[in-house]
């Protein structure tokens, strides 16, 4: 073999491991892809399998819980005080979309909010913080 065979043999076998490099680095053989990136930056969701939100524990309440309001619709009378008693662990708001509805703070694992409802209507709210999370008090005369 001459200098020009052996050089040419030498950059080959060197082109060789770089190829070989580049798709190990990039995880090309393993089969598995890297998880995507969540869409919502650092906000957690609900997985596949998180429950229903558990049931209210009375008739005028509502449990925040598995990412969701329990029961997602109530009906109560004018005059009447709905309290929300968050279960997650994650905070959660309760924000009515028209004035003269429920907007509470954030609310911590276990905190609750009350809220009488004065005039009657149908009242849509949602979690500003997760706004997956839908809800409605329908208010009777």
């Amino acid at each position: 073999m001459d200098a020009a065979s052996g050089a040419r043999a030498a950059g080959l076998a060197a082109g060789g491991a770089l190829i070989l490099f580049a798709a190990v680095a990039c995880g090309g053989g393993g089969g598995k892809a890297a998880p995507a990136a969540s869409p919502m930056g650092g906000m957690k969701m609900p997985s596949s399998s998180a429950a229903q939100a558990p049931p209210a524990a009375g008739p005028n309440e509502v449990s925040i819980g598995g990412f969701a309001f329990g029961p997602a619709k109530l009906t109560v009378k004018r005059g009447t005080t709905v309290t929300w008693t968050n279960r997650d662990e994650d905070p959660h708001t309760v924000t009515a979309s028209a004035t003269g509805g429920p907007r509470s703070p954030a609310l911590v694992a276990g905190a609750s909010f009350r809220f009488t409802f004065t005039k009657p209507g149908t009242f849509t709210y949602i979690c500003t913080i997760h706004p997956f999370m839908h809800g409605t008090v329908v208010v009777t005369p």
